[in-house]
């Protein structure tokens, strides 16, 4: 099976992407040599300057590498005008955009199917002249076969004999199903047994990927996909899928290398702006992570819970998500890991903090782990002092506050004091309470906050603070999501420790 990507040309007509010259030049080289896709489609011809010499730079870098036949151009029924423009690029292969339906022959050509016939038989003579390649489009074919189907054979029978490498089939509005492009690839194929016909799917009805299932299953010879799935409206078939189905579902031999898909997916990403969906197949964040403690279960027994869609063959690993919904197993299965082991008592103090972090956040991480650890590790099961409540307030242009009330053998007290910051504004009101009642208080020493790993935004922070008491340093820390409530936290251990001292 033949693959043509158009990341470059149809993806960069997905609203608000632009991509830089280095940025067209880097994905090319990307699809050709880290993906070995077969065909890129980097432009449409005419656009602007910018793009004319972005489009010399990728064909001269290609040329070098004997891959020129690989890019292509798309280009319009306008004379030479196109053919100038690809040539001038230093490009071989021209796409022309022809029309595939009656409507848009005669609503938006004012032509008749014989006038336009006979200017894409110009063209294909001035492209043989000039000794440029023709695939050709034929735009709106879903359409035409389902409104205009007579048009359709109309312009391929008189096209058939050309020297036209590549008819390709597009749903330009997205308008098909699995059904009826299966009839309708078959169709084709069936009038025209020698042609070569390849299938552009449109995700408007959330089908691209199962009409490229059908397409293929029909016996289409080559798809067009773009990476994340990126063009105009709700985009176009993604890769990654398209490759999936193919191997898996179709049984079909095409030249991807997988495992290079999701880093490329995720270069891609950064380039066009457009984020992945965490659940995108493939190459979203979770499409890889079992959740349910019953499937990593599962997995430990026999590997219940895969499927072929192995995430080793995309650059993956399968993760198990810790949160209020896992099980032991999915705890055992990221302590295994990381290399580490704990007894039964610490497992389950483990699993308690996981689910009541669960319920403040959306998932813990493999990278949060050590830090739970550590904090069940050298929490003391000490409570004579206890934080009653707390409030905290930070308002532009004014000091913050706090207002804290705690509770000592079983006695409450209460004080409020502004501070540098949140944290502080808290010491302040507890160290008053303190004085209040001619307690001695420790000495902060250090006051260190650290963030698992990814950069999130939800990550775990975890606070240690380094105290001096009558002349004894010791650490506390405290672990939350939010890095004042983890200080507090530490804080609260602290005032036990010193109680018991």
């Amino acid at each position: 099976m033949e693959i043509l990507d158009t990341t470059l040309r149809d993806g960069e007509q997905t609203s608000g992407v632009s991509f830089a010259s280095s940025e067209k030049l880097h994905i090319a080289r990307l699809l050709i040599v880290d993906l070995n896709v077969d065909r890129v489609e980097i432009a449409s011809a005419k656009v602007s300057d910018g793009e004319f010499e972005t489009v010399k730079r990728v064909a001269g870098w290609a040329a070098t590498r004997n891959y020129l036949n690989k890019i292509e151009v798309l280009g319009f029924v306008d004379g030479d005008v196109s053919l100038n423009w690809v040539k001038n690029a230093g490009c071989k292969v021209m796409n022309l955009l022809c029309k595939g339906s009656l409507k848009h022959c005669k609503e938006q050509l004012r032509k008749t199917p014989e006038k336009h016939l006979d200017d894409i038989l110009m063209v294909l003579k001035k492209a043989e002249a000039m000794d440029i390649s023709i695939n050709i489009y034929l735009e709106d074919w879903s359409n035409g076969m389902l409104h205009s189907p007579d048009y359709v054979f109309y312009i391929i029978d008189n096209l058939k004999d050309t020297k036209i490498k590549r008819f390709m089939l597009p749903d330009t509005l997205g308008v098909l199903n699995p059904i009826n492009t299966g009839k309708f690839c078959r169709a084709m194929l069936e009038r025209y047994p020698g042609l070569h016909f390849d299938y552009h799917a449109h995700n408007d009805y959330d089908l691209a990927v199962g009409n490229v299932f059908a397409a293929s299953h029909a016996g289409i010879q080559g798809i067009h996909a773009t990476i994340n799935g990126l063009g105009e409206r709700a985009g176009n078939a993604p890769l990654a899928s398209v490759i999936a189905i193919l191997h898996d579902q179709l049984k079909l031999q095409t030249n991807i290398i997988e495992d290079n898909l999701n880093r490329v997916s995720r270069i891609v990403e950064s380039y066009s702006g457009i984020r992945i969906p965490n659940n995108k197949p493939l190459t979203g964040e979770n499409v890889f992570t079992q959740c349910a403690g019953i499937h990593a279960d599962g997995d430990n027994k026999n590997k219940l819970y895969y499927n072929d869609l192995l995430p080793e063959r995309f650059g993956r690993v399968r993760a198990y998500a810790l949160g209020k919904t896992s099980g032991k197993s999915n705890i055992k299965k990221n302590l295994e890991a990381m290399g580490i082991e704990l007894d039964e008592d610490t497992m389950r103090k483990v699993m308690e903090r996981i689910i009541e972090l669960g319920d403040k956040k959306e998932i813990v991480t493999q990278d949060d782990l050590p830090y739970i650890i550590s904090d069940i590790l050298h929490t003391e099961n000490v409570n004579k002092i206890k934080v009653v409540n707390y409030s905290l307030s930070l308002t532009h242009g004014l000091r913050p506050t706090a207002t804290v009330r705690i509770e000592i053998d079983g006695k409450e007290y209460e004080q409020t004091a502004p501070g540098d910051g949140q944290y502080h504004a808290f010491s302040k009101a507890l160290w008053k309470i303190y004085t209040n009642l001619g307690k001695s208080k420790p000495d902060l020493k250090d006051y260190n906050v650290s963030i698992s790993a990814g950069g999130r935004t939800d990550a775990l922070v975890q606070t240690t603070i380094a105290w001096n008491f009558n002349g004894k340093e010791f650490k506390t820390r405290g672990l939350d999501i939010d890095q004042t409530v983890a200080a507090i936290k530490a804080t609260v251990k602290m005032l036990n420790m010193i109680e018991k001292m």
